[in-house]
């Protein structure tokens, strides 16, 4: 929000330095981010009063000036033609400067002295049509009688480029400091000066509003009110000064009477308007509706824009003729044989808006206001005080009455009054009578034991809300130091411990961490060779990516770890070995969230690796949390994954991780020459799966048994299967069971394999004898038997 210092200063008498100002109202909460004066680049430029003009001896086109600079003649060559004996002109002394860093000192033109410079509006930075509507931009600037023409005057301080801007960063929960009259109010509360703000009334001429307009909300949950007021015998023309100055100032560029009025308004109210030319709103009817299907309109810069059925629109009898909120419509705006205006003032829904905005590729600066949340309670007012200042300025005859939809007016909040409990929450000391003065300065009204909150702070809600206005005007630097009261805890959760320890585990297995966007191009999946119909192609789709690499969010992290471990190999790494902590986003609808879960991958290539060597990495991770209970399949369904050298853990009746070799057609498309070994472990189900506290047990007191026993299994029973159906078939007494022989052979059938297991047997309470020994093999022997293997002879 850019203020302009004299625009403050209507509404609250502040008169301290620049530097007291900015931070005075920084540290009571409107955080100044920066200031500047008008003008500052033009220096020693003063006021001149042309004496006596005639031609240049040597050349037919110049002229020679006599001009007061105050006190002073200068004799001043120039070459415009609309200077004349008696004008008050701009004069750029010897060592002066202009905009842009032009620098000016005396010299000859034609061989006649010229000590300065005669300026034009444009070698001032300004321009005629916005600034000095009377003047030219061609010839030197004549001060009309709106400047103060007093000859060595400086020039910034005569036509009013002399202000002082201060811009502020103002947070989205105030949006009532988006207006001078909400920092003027700010300021007075932090400098102890009275508010000056008075209640806008118009002169009317007749006429009955209700002949003239009819207007109806058909969409009350988007529209919260609006007001309407008509304007006849339209007299457009430029603005006064003074209103040219604050909008300039402001950062607003003048139009025109009406058009700035609206501009006016907005800045001074924080209260967006707009004004229609009636004769283009049909049937005299204005219906706030939501878009029909099809629908477009042709706003005001000129471009066509499609609409849809959840936007909100101004619409006459049979078409729209405004974007609620954005922007007006082609045919809308203020031209210069406007007879009959309708001044708006509404109150919209801020997510609406927003919504609409950003679809439409249109962010403006009612837009960016309406989506903070505006006050529907200021609608009245902002629209009195535009007809307030059509009077002042002679710009139309005002028609009695003003239309005005308010459906449901929001309640005033209401908050009990607790100054104790305000002492207490921020450790201050201040009576129930201070606080009751910074309340009721505020704008506050407190009454039997309440706080009745005004409805431009739609940021207080609670008590804690009101502790923050006593504390912001109280002082922070005034709040004494104190020690934390109540536990403290410090400790990790039980999340950051076991993600700390994924990274620490991950580390001591050599990987490296990588870091990607969670945001990916559709075309990754074909890279990865995804099936056209898996359901992880549904995606959640951004609604203003950077481009369509960056367009969609990903359902899985490995395209993004394949990017990084091309990367390494196009750079002419030998040998890689990373992972990520990472973030998919599965879409659950429409209308819901999307389900965020953290995912491990991983991916290696070079030295040496192997499947068993992932695969081991895997479980190494799975013993680090206590997860031993999983079973492990073949998978060579997925046409990501190498058919043959994959595998997939599943536990707790999901899928845990899958772990294998990238297909070399999924390598050739991310130009990687070498075999990569990848895994991607679901974090979510890890952690749901982890075991609690490692418990270490003191060392055996009795020996350990052991037995070495080979099967031949069908072929295609996975080692993992025999070796879980030996353990659960033992039971405690089995302390490990290990493999240490798979052979395929002459002596074994060619659908068959031999697969060798050492087992160690001990209980903790005693010694084994050989009969348990025997019967603890007998069991395994039976288990293994239930999946078609039996005991090698």
């Amino acid at each position: 929000m850019l203020l302009s210092y004299r625009w403050l200063r209507d509404y609250c008498d502040v008169d301290l330095p620049v530097r007291e100002l900015t931070e005075g109202l920084t540290r009571s909460g409107s955080k100044v981010e920066s200031w500047e004066y008008e003008g500052e680049d033009i220096k020693n430029v003063v006021v001149g009063r042309v004496l006596s003009i005639v031609r240049h001896e040597n050349s037919d086109h110049m002229w020679v000036c006599r001009v007061d600079v105050g006190g002073k003649e200068l004799q001043i060559v120039t070459g415009a033609q609309n200077v004349s004996e008696g004008d008050f002109v701009p004069v750029a002394l010897n060592d002066s400067t202009l905009p842009g860093g032009k620098h000016i000192v005396s010299g000859e033109l034609r061989g006649v002295l010229s000590e300065g410079m005669l300026c034009s509006l444009p070698e001032m930075g300004l321009n005629a049509e916005h600034d000095f509507p009377y003047a030219t931009d061609d010839g030197i600037f004549i001060l009309g009688a709106d400047c103060r023409r007093e000859p060595g005057l400086d020039i910034r301080e005569a036509i009013g480029l002399d202000d002082l801007l201060v811009d502020f960063e103002i947070t989205p929960n105030r949006p009532d400091c988006l207006s001078v009259i909400g920092l003027a109010r700010e300021a007075s509360v932090t400098f102890g000066v009275p508010l000056k703000v008075k209640a806008p009334e118009a002169a009317t001429r007749g006429g009955d509003i209700n002949e003239e307009l009819k207007v109806r909300i058909d969409s009350p949950e988007l529209c919260y009110r609006y007001a309407a007021a008509v304007v006849k015998n339209v007299r457009v023309a430029p603005s006064p000064r003074w209103i040219r100055e604050r909008l300039r100032a402001s950062g607003v560029r003048p139009i025109n009477n009406i058009v700035d009025i609206t501009n006016f308004v907005m800045l001074e109210y924080g209260q967006p308007m707009h004004a229609f030319d009636k004769r283009f709103i049909d049937e005299d009817s204005i219906v706030v509706r939501n878009a029909a299907a099809g629908e477009t309109i042709t706003t005001l810069d000129g471009a066509q824009r499609d609409l849809s059925p959840e936007m909100l629109v101004i619409a006459d009898a049979n078409k729209p003729v405004a974007v609620a909120g954005v922007m007006g419509g082609e045919y809308s705006g203020i031209m210069d044989d406007t007879d009959t205006i309708v001044f708006e003032s509404a109150c919209f829904n801020g997510v609406s808006v927003r919504k609409t905005s950003k679809k439409l590729g249109m962010r403006t600066e009612a837009s960016s206001r309406f989506e903070k949340g505006l006050d529907p309670n200021a609608c009245r007012d902002c629209l009195m005080r535009a007809l307030e200042l059509v009077v002042e300025l002679d710009a139309g005859d005002v028609v009695d009455g003003i239309v005005d939809v308010y459906p449901a007016p929001v309640p005033q909040t209401v908050i009990d009054f607790t100054p104790d409990w305000v002492n207490s929450f921020i450790g201050i000391d201040v009576s129930a009578d201070d606080q009751i003065k910074i309340l009721e300065s505020l704008g506050f009204r407190v009454a039997d034991g309440r706080i009745f909150v005004p409805s431009w702070r739609s940021d207080v809600l609670h008590k804690a809300d009101i502790s923050e206005e006593i504390a912001r005007f109280y002082g922070y630097d005034n709040i004494p130091d104190r020690p934390l009261e109540g536990v403290a805890d410090g400790r990790l959760s039980d999340r950051q411990k076991f993600e700390r320890g994924i990274h620490s585990m991950m580390a001591a297995m050599g990987a490296t961490e990588v870091q990607t966007y969670s945001f990916i191009s559709p075309k990754a999946y074909d890279r990865i060779r995804m099936p056209a119909d898996d359901p992880r192609r549904d995606s959640i789709v951004i609604m203003n990516p950077l481009g369509e690499d960056t367009s969609i969010m990903r359902t899985t992290a490995l395209p993004t770890m394949l990017d990084v471990t091309a990367t390494n190999y196009n750079r002419r790494a030998a040998r890689a070995n990373l992972y990520e902590l990472a973030t998919v986003y599965i879409s659950r609808g429409r209308d819901e969230l999307p389900d965020e879960r953290a995912v491990l991958v991983g991916a290696s290539y070079g030295g040496g690796d192997s499947f068993f060597s992932v695969k081991g990495r895997v479980e190494a991770l799975l013993r680090r949390f206590g997860v031993t209970d999983f079973d492990v399949e073949a998978l060579t369904d997925d046409p990501t994954w190498h058919p043959g050298r994959t595998a997939v853990f599943t536990a707790g009746g999901g899928k845990l991780a899958t772990v294998g070799e990238i297909h070399p057609l999924v390598c050739e498309n991310y130009g990687i020459g070498e075999r990569v070994f990848a895994f991607e472990l679901d974090v979510e189900l890890l952690f749901a799966l982890r075991a609690g506290e490692v418990v270490y047990r003191p060392l055996p007191k009795y020996p350990a048994m052991t037995r070495d026993l080979a099967f031949v299994t069908p072929r295609n029973t996975p080692v993992a299967r025999v070796e879980k159906a030996i353990s659960a078939a033992v039971g405690e007494v089995l302390e490990s069971v290990s493999l240490f022989d798979v052979y395929q052979g002459e002596q074994i059938a060619a659908d068959k394999k031999s697969v060798a297991f050492n087992l160690v047997l001990r209980a903790a309470d005693r010694t084994l004898t050989d009969a348990e020994a025997d019967a603890a093999v007998d069991s395994a022997v039976a288990a293994v038997a239930l999946l078609g293997g039996e005991l090698r002879k």
